[in-house]
């Protein structure tokens, strides 16, 4: 959604963008006794609310063979805050050991604190040596606005046709699917756009103030960047195409399938250049910016789901899953 120029100056001067330290942590948790092996971990010691608790696993020697499974776990305050399944991925330090990934998104809502991540990881269904994390919750504030709408995008907004329901249904199906073997990129993520000017931010506390005087509130889930229509779009990784198509509510859009359950979302495009099924890469470009759907003017929304939650765009812009520790430890 599009802001006036005054409105974007004053969201962006409130906004406190928390910079975290670069690098990760990593531990070395060995195997206990008739365990079978232990485990190497990589993992982000401090994360913001609306981020994602992401860790690596690399087996021991000894590890058995066998399909890897298992779950990571993110308590806080003494309560389960997430949970997710490991996948194996390869070892890009070229070691060849086996390793394995996981990531839980975590709530813009999400008060600061200290946690634990606990990863419970299986190979061949053996239970190897569990690992514990400690992580902290770096608090950060998230801008509040009220967008104006006119009738037409009233109209959009309070659509409730079962064209609308279908396409809502259909968008959840795919990013409620996750795949083991679909993991196309582990690199940090490139921004879709070259631009740099925001008009609207992750997590946007929002109140959209209709044209026949009613109201509602929602959270904004991406990034919005204010670049005229035409503008290159480029996707932010390697991945596959799984949503191409025109829709009431973000007009024309795209979704790309990264890594088993992480999905990248483009809306309010004028022309897509890929379709679905396309194998993209990072940099690739895939579509002109617009101001289809429910729009106030021309921009590009950037999007991230994780395990079908909204999780921060600017989180998948470093190396969040540890490739550059691993081959460079």
């Amino acid at each position: 959604m599009r802001m006036s120029a005054i409105r974007w100056l004053s969201s962006a001067l409130a906004l406190a963008l928390t910079v975290l330290p670069a690098g990760a942590e990593t531990a070395t948790f060995p195997a206990r006794s008739g365990s079978g092996a232990g485990v190497t971990a990589w993992w982000q010691g401090k994360v913001c609310p609306g981020d994602a608790v992401f860790v690596r696993l690399a087996l021991g020697e000894n590890a058995p063979s066998g399909k890897i499974g298992g779950s990571l776990e993110f308590e806080k305050d003494g309560k389960k805050v997430g949970t997710a399944e490991f996948y194996e991925v390869p070892d890009s330090s070229g070691r060849g050991r086996r390793m394995a990934l996981a990531g839980i998104p975590l709530s813009s809502y999400l008060s600061a604190g200290k946690g634990t991540a606990t990863a419970r990881l299986t190979a061949g269904g053996t239970e190897i040596q569990p690992a514990m994390m400690p992580i902290e919750i770096v608090a950060k504030e998230f801008v509040k606005e009220t967008i104006q709408l006119d009738a037409a995008n009233t109209a959009i907004k309070t659509n409730d046709s079962d064209e609308r329901w279908r396409q809502i249904n259909k968008l959840n199906k795919i990013l409620g699917t996750r795949t083991d073997a679909d993991v196309f990129s582990l690199a940090p993520m490139l921004p879709p756009t070259g631009a740099t000017r925001r008009t609207s931010f992750f997590a946007d506390r929002r109140i959209f103030a209709y044209s026949n005087g009613k109201s509602s509130t929602s959270l904004h889930y991406g990034i919005d960047y204010g670049i005229p229509t035409g503008s290159k779009v480029r996707s932010c990784a390697a991945g596959k195409v799984v949503l191409a198509e025109m829709r009431i509510t973000t007009g024309w859009s795209i979704v790309i399938e990264h890594l088993p359950g992480l999905y990248s979302l483009y809306y309010h495009l004028s022309k897509m250049d890929v379709g679905v099924g396309d194998m993209v890469s990072a940099g690739q470009q895939i579509a002109l910016s617009g101001a289809t759907g429910l729009a106030t003017g021309p921009h590009l929304h950037w999007e991230m789901r994780l395990n079908m939650e909204a999780v921060s765009p600017d989180f998948f812009t470093g190396d969040f899953t540890f490739e550059e520790a691993v081959r460079n430890p």
